[in-house]
């Protein structure tokens, strides 16, 4: 007779499987700590907590756990995904993710210093700009990481074809988009800063 009782994966086997997952919850926790300890309000002042909001110009953006801003962070996970493919082949697929969230939680906190601030409202269209919640950031995160699994499962190619979609998206949508606030941020334009301001 057979045993029909299912094999069980030795302890081990399943701490390597579980690993790059712990250690991100890990990352994740360490960066919404640094936040708080930054100054950072949990959750928006208003007087609601959205799981969304749609209005990229309101004051509410970068207060709640989404809105339209969290794709751009899809799109770092899409960049992170290709860059560590390049940077680092032969590190283990399991880890990369881990790498992405690493690499966004830093930013999440960098974003979110006064300098970092400052310089959003001075070269961008973001003038009132005071920084992200803890609970946007963790939403940016999110977003970041599961942008970088959609990558990982399109291929390079499908996924500049996405990325120039979402981007084409959020330009008609909110006048803003990654590749525009990487520009403004480093060579100011007041045509765009205008066009923006003009949505």
């Amino acid at each position: 007779m057979k045993d029909t009782e299912p094999r069980r994966e030795p302890p081990i086997n399943t701490v390597r499987r579980l690993a790059p997952w712990l250690v991100s919850l890990l990352v994740v926790s360490l960066a919404a700590l640094a936040l708080r300890l930054q100054g950072r309000m949990f959750v928006c002042a208003c007087p609601r907590v959205l799981a969304w909001t749609s209005d990229a110009w309101s004051a509410e953006t970068s207060q709640h756990l989404f809105d339209p801003y969290n794709l751009t962070h899809l799109l770092h996970g899409f960049a992170f995904c290709g860059l560590l493919a390049l940077a680092a082949p032969r590190s283990d697929p399991r880890w990369r993710p881990c790498l992405a969230v690493l690499m966004e939680s830093a930013w999440e906190v960098v974003e979110n210093t006064d300098a970092v601030i400052n310089r959003y409202r001075e070269a961008t269209a973001a003038l009132g700009y005071t920084g992200d919640t803890v609970i946007n950031s963790l939403g940016d995160i999110i977003a970041c990481g599961v942008g970088f699994l959609v990558a990982r499962r399109l291929g390079w190619r499908r996924t500049l074809v996405a990325f120039a979609v979402v981007e084409l998206i959020l330009i008609i949508w909110i006048r803003d988009s990654l590749l525009l606030n990487i520009l403004m941020l480093l060579h100011p334009s007041d045509a765009i800063r205008a066009w923006q301001a003009g949505h």
